[in-house]
């Protein structure tokens, strides 16, 4: 296990052996989640929605109207 310790500033460095699991750079965000249990998770942000941008296409052929999707609003 991997430790670190907070700062009086709050601040804490990420061990390089984490660092270097995730492909973390100088700029990475990192996202906390503190769970209902207390358990903190720690998440590299290294991707933006952006880089998504055409990952699924579309069947071909299956259209769906505005009025079939307008009961799940």
């Amino acid at each position: 296990m991997t430790e670190s310790t907070i700062t009086a500033k709050g601040q804490t460095t990420v061990p390089a052996d984490v660092r270097a699991l995730v492909h973390a750079t100088a700029g990475t965000r990192l996202v906390w989640s503190v769970m209902p249990d207390g358990t903190i998770i720690v998440r590299a942000k290294t991707k933006s929605i952006l880089d998504m941008a055409g990952m699924l296409k579309a069947p071909k052929g299956k259209r769906v109207s505005i009025e079939d999707m307008n009961p799940w609003r």
